[in-house]
């Protein structure tokens, strides 16, 4: 993007709706005016490239609302999909200049982007910034590891029960709703995304997620809106349990 394609949105830190979550969180008010020097929005169109692996990033940040993936090409042009950014996720590598993947919008994306030499300079100077950024790299790290046993080991119905736990959790998470009742979100990638992401075919993404509306896991309005009766029935179809699984 183009920097006559900052899109201007009008959100203030304490009105966030992932702060709680983001490399922010624990920043003090003069800790937030200080970001706010060198913060910005960008708005993706779906489809949108927000980075190419290899380009120069100048920036990091955050999703706020929406969902982007980090794709691997290889070089027969071969490519895969090998990570979710959901909200309140960081994007970017402070200290490394170019992106290891490429970032794309799987729906309209707004991210809360920072100038990266700035904030480089303020996780020197503010070290829980650099706390947080190192517990949300680790949380990262674990879930990566989780998700190697979804595509190596777990049958289809598990990879997609994991995908939707993964997906409701997040959302609870972020709009601060507990999880001893009904979850109600809107799931925010196509049945082809999904089948890319599991490497699944579609016909097999829409017959597992047919099924576990039939049982009762699931309860689907239009091919999106998505209710979980009971996470813990969900998580275990997963092969997961309430007191273990990915991370979120």
């Amino acid at each position: 993007m183009l920097k006559d394609d900052i899109v201007a949105v009008p959100h203030e830190c304490v009105d966030c709706p992932i702060r709680h979550r983001a490399v922010c969180a624990r920043c003090e008010p003069d800790e937030l005016a200080e970001l706010e020097e060198f913060k910005y929005y960008r708005s993706f169109e779906a489809g949108q490239t927000v980075v190419w692996s290899g380009d120069r990033m100048d920036f990091v940040g955050t999703v706020v609302s929406g969902i982007a993936s980090l794709t691997q090409t290889m070089e027969d042009g071969r490519t895969q999909m090998v990570g979710l950014l959901l909200p309140s996720d960081f994007v970017g590598r402070p200290g490394r200049e170019g992106a290891a993947y490429d970032v794309v919008a799987t729906t309209d994306l707004t991210m809360c982007c920072f100038r990266k030499k700035p904030f480089e300079t303020m996780m020197e100077t503010t070290p829980h910034i650099a706390q947080r950024l190192l517990e949300m790299t680790l949380d990262e790290l674990d879930a990566a590891r989780e998700w190697m046993l979804v595509l190596g080991r777990k049958t289809a119905r598990e990879k997609i029960a994991s995908l939707l736990s993964i997906v409701a959790r997040r959302d609870a998470t972020l709009r601060k709703v507990t999880m001893d009742g009904p979850l109600v979100f809107d799931l925010p990638l196509t049945r082809e995304a999904m089948a890319d992401y599991l490497g699944l075919t579609l016909e097999t993404v829409s017959r597992q997620i047919s099924a576990l509306k039939r049982d009762g896991i699931i309860h689907l309005e239009g091919k999106r809106h998505v209710t979980v009766p009971d996470i813990s029935v969900l998580m275990e179809e997963a092969g997961d349990d309430s007191d273990g699984g990915m991370l979120v």
